[in-house]
């Protein structure tokens, strides 16, 4: 009996694998994307609406920068998730150049301009930022300057991949170039304490209390899950779109357009 339970217990456990598995089929997961996207959208906006009211109605003035450090709301979430997309995006690309898995490369693709798009926010208004309170919009700072190549690197993938026309050589070429500029995260991130930088060093710290006040931090971390599930949101939108247009010529695309017509 003992025996019996243990090899039902493998082999159930192998099933759930297979099921998992079974999602890397671009055919499986376009249906699940969909049931899902739905649920992203409403949580982004649910956090969105609750951080944007926190970050600039509740949370207190600042006793040093005024009504201007407000932009934080914005700029700090931005910087977070401009760095996340990217190591995730690099993640999916190791996985499709690894294991040449079709999704993997659609999933990288899918990331890259949401991932650009968080780059300039961060960028932009760490200037709007950066004016009144340096008194310029643009210093060579290195957290500033790590933060341009990142979007440098954004926008070298998009433009790599529509380079090649080959979908799947796209994917490699994206790939390789996505894995090289993952060395360019920790510099963002450790930055403020390897050189002597303007850029103010990290307020929300998983080593020690953060140095806000509690509102301003709850402001900031819901506008963070804001960000995030756009960003799911919008990329599994995307990936259902670069799906269809891949698989085109797949049987279940082609009855996917007779039901939709």
């Amino acid at each position: 009996m003992g025996n019996n339970g243990g090899f039902e217990n493998r082999f159930g456990m192998n099933t759930r694998l297979i099921n998992w598995f079974g999602y890397a089929s671009p055919a499986t997961f376009y249906p699940l994307a969909g049931k899902m996207i739905p649920w992203f959208w409403a949580l982004a906006a649910l956090f969105g609406i609750a951080g944007l009211y926190v970050g600039f109605f509740v949370a207190p003035t600042d006793a040093q920068q005024g009504e201007g450090y407000r932009i934080i709301f914005i700029h700090v979430p931005a910087s977070w998730m401009s760095m996340f997309i990217y190591l995730v995006m690099a993640f999916w690309a190791a996985l499709g150049l690894g294991f040449n898995t079709r999704l993997s490369g659609m999933m990288a693709t899918s990331l890259a301009p949401t991932g650009a798009l968080m780059a300039f926010l961060s960028l932009w208004t760490g200037a709007l930022w950066g004016k009144p309170m340096w008194g310029a919009w643009w210093v060579w700072d290195a957290r500033l300057t790590s933060e341009l190549i990142l979007f440098f690197l954004y926008i070298g993938f998009i433009a790599l991949q529509s380079a090649i026309d080959d979908p799947r050589r796209a994917d490699k070429a994206g790939a390789v170039l996505a894995l090289v500029g993952v060395v360019n995260i920790p510099i963002i991130y450790f930055s403020v304490k390897w050189w002597n930088t303007l850029h103010q060093g990290a307020s929300v710290s998983l080593t020690r209390s953060p140095s806000m006040a509690q509102t301003m931090l709850w402001g900031m971390l819901l506008m963070a899950l804001a960000f995030w599930m756009y960003a799911i949101a919008v990329s599994l939108t995307r990936v259902r779109a670069i799906i269809l247009e891949r698989e085109r010529h797949a049987g279940w695309v082609e009855e996917l357009e007779e039901v939709a017509t």
